[in-house]
């Protein structure tokens, strides 16, 4: 006080970075929202670009995944649970504090307005002391009070320290098969992914990529890391002519169109064809599809990695299906020369035999892409994965019943949980005598570190990528 009256308290400032973070986390928890499709809607409804949005990015994205951690600590700092709202807005106030560079004053400062202006005065009060608590440890001194002792409970504590459920930490181990790197795949888990682009081949080329300012890819020889800016912005992807697309998911479409085939098609009789004929049975939303269909209509365009292989030569058709009509659509937007149909795989609407490759993405938890849909590990249940398996087991069947002799079948999930990939694969070869499982790593030369095989594992700590599974299956001549 300088004139003898009291100073007026502060007037809360209204963040638009933050306030859309907290939207979107908010619709995450009440209603099982995307957070990949509603955040960018907001931000360009509200007209939030430049480092406003690239801090509601990182608010929105760093928080979900850092749920689990969070709430162990906003929980030994508070002396009652929090309302849901409020709990949201303590969990960005607490991903500020432990894992940005945000200074304490602002992360507990501009929190306690939002909820001052979005709850009210007495939830601010509320937030401002938890917050406070929070503060005033760091993450790595927080972690050995909130989670088990790794001694005793190995995986309790890694996944407390790396915001992943239990289940999915003993998932990730088992199929892992290497301790070691558990804590490093967690961790990879938890960072921001590059985006990845597909240029197509035929339409086009990772140079005119990077004239829009990617840089080349790996591993893919179709693909670029946009390291910033709008991947929309860029002429290719605009007109589909390239695409966003995990580099894992490019290599398991390209290692499908090298697998030597056996013997001819049904033809005239004796193996002379007028061009192969290629099904994607679960398309949507059309990554794959888009790869495979410009591989079949213009050949793989790149040299191939293994120089005694061949890339293929081009003059296929691609058949894409999937039983949902709005996926359906997104493959016919994505694809130029494929014929798309909205179909059932577990009761196919073609003829048994009547293809020389199967693409196979079967429906599955989505615990290999964590790091692009980091709710989802917050939003999947393991209940699920039985009536997972038995769909995936279906398809299975019926896409080796598609192929024709000679011809082969890749089985791919976005997950490396066993009882959707190894147990899968294992539980239909058992049954039927008429397929045999090739080694995958073989049509992936590019690649080290896929696992012991046949099958190709990848992973986030290991290649950057998401943990892509792929089985290569040829139907016996």
């Amino acid at each position: 006080m300088t004139d003898g009256r009291p100073r007026k308290p502060r007037r809360p400032t209204r963040d638009p970075a933050r306030n859309a973070a907290f939207d979107v986390v908010r619709a995450v928890d009440e209603r099982d929202a995307y957070a990949n499709l509603l955040l960018p809607r907001l931000l360009r409804e509200r007209g939030i670009r430049g480092r406003d949005a690239a801090l509601a990015t990182e608010l929105t994205y760093g928080t979900l995944r850092g749920l689990g951690t969070y709430d162990a600590v906003i929980e030994v700092c508070s002396d009652r649970a929090p309302d849901p709202d409020v709990r949201d807005a303590l969990r960005l106030g607490a991903h500020q504090l432990l894992r940005m560079r945000v200074p304490p004053h602002a992360a507990v400062g501009t929190t306690v307005d939002l909820v001052r202006l979005r709850v009210g005065a007495g939830a601010a009060k509320f937030v401002n002391a938890v917050l406070r608590k929070i503060g005033s440890r760091t993450l790595d001194e927080w972690v050995p009070i909130v989670a088990p002792d790794p001694a005793d409970d190995p995986v309790g504590h890694l996944a407390v320290a790396h915001g992943h459920p239990r289940w999915i930490v003993s998932a990730f181990r088992d199929a892992l098969g290497a301790p070691d790197e558990l804590a490093d795949l967690l961790d990879a888990d938890n960072a921001r992914p590059l985006v990845t682009l597909v240029a197509r081949p035929g339409r086009s080329s990772v140079a005119e990529l990077a004239d829009a300012g990617a840089v080349p890819g790996r591993y893919s020889p179709y693909a670029a890391y946009l390291r910033e800016g709008d991947p929309g912005q860029i002429a290719a992807v605009a007109e589909t002519r390239a695409a966003v697309q995990d580099e894992a998911s490019q290599l398991v479409a390209l290692a499908l169109t090298r697998v030597p085939l056996d013997g001819g098609g049904e033809g005239d009789g004796d193996g002379d064809r007028d061009g192969e004929l290629w099904l994607d049975m679960c398309a949507g939303p059309g990554g794959k599809a888009g790869l495979l269909d410009a591989i079949a209509t213009h050949g793989d365009l790149a040299e191939a990695a293994d120089p005694a292989a061949e890339g293929f030569p081009g003059g296929a058709r691609l058949l894409a299906a999937d039983v949902q009509y709005h996926r359906a659509r997104l493959v016919w937007q994505t694809t130029r020369e494929a014929a798309v149909v909205t179909a059932d795989g577990t009761e196919p609407a073609w003829r048994p035999g009547a293809f020389d490759r199967v693409m196979l993405d079967a429906p599955c938890t989505g615990l290999g892409a964590l790091r692009r849909r980091p709710e989802a590990r917050w939003r999947r249940d393991p209940s699920g994965i039985a009536d997972l398996g038995k769909l995936q087991r279906r398809l299975l069947d019926t896409a080796v019943d598609a192929v024709r002799p000679g011809g082969v079948v890749a089985y791919v999930t976005c997950s490396p949980h066993l009882a959707e990939t190894r147990v899968v694969v294992s539980d239909v070869l058992a049954r039927r005598h008429d397929i045999e499982q090739l080694d995958a790593r073989r049509h992936l030369p590019e690649v080290a570190g896929l696992g012991d095989g046949p099958h190709a594992q990848f992973w986030p700590h290991r290649h950057g990528t998401d943990a892509m599974f792929l089985a290569l299956l040829r139907k016996r001549s």
